[in-house]
């Protein structure tokens, strides 16, 4: 094989490479940004040394939703900072803003 014959056989395993390479797997449609409209159902707070917060710390908060999507009720369960725990008690509506499936954001729904 001459110099001219290798470079067309590189040139094909590149394309077929590229070819492989851009026949990805279906996104998953839980990824992305969503807004959802939910209510806070219960709150939660691990004290220092405790489910992952450490002993020097103020220990761990969290906030539990409960959403409609559709004609499914979704329930979340988010760590929030010690501020948001407080301000959102059982049976507040709030605004959710979920970037892939992480809790962005938090508004209160008047």
């Amino acid at each position: 094989m001459n110099v001219g014959s290798w470079l067309r056989l590189a040139g094909v395993a590149v394309s077929i490479a590229l070819v492989a390479a851009c026949a990805s797997s279906k996104r998953d449609p839980n990824l992305g940004y969503k807004s959802l409209e939910a209510t806070v159902v219960d709150r939660q707070y691990d004290p220092p040394g405790t489910g992952g917060a450490s002993y020097a710390g103020s220990g761990n908060y969290y906030l539990l939703f409960e959403a409609r999507e559709g004609d499914a009720t979704s329930h979340y369960r988010f760590q929030v900072n010690q501020l948001q725990y407080n301000r959102y008690t059982e049976g507040t509506h709030v605004q959710l803003f979920l970037e892939n499936n992480n809790l962005r954001d938090i508004r209160r729904i008047p």
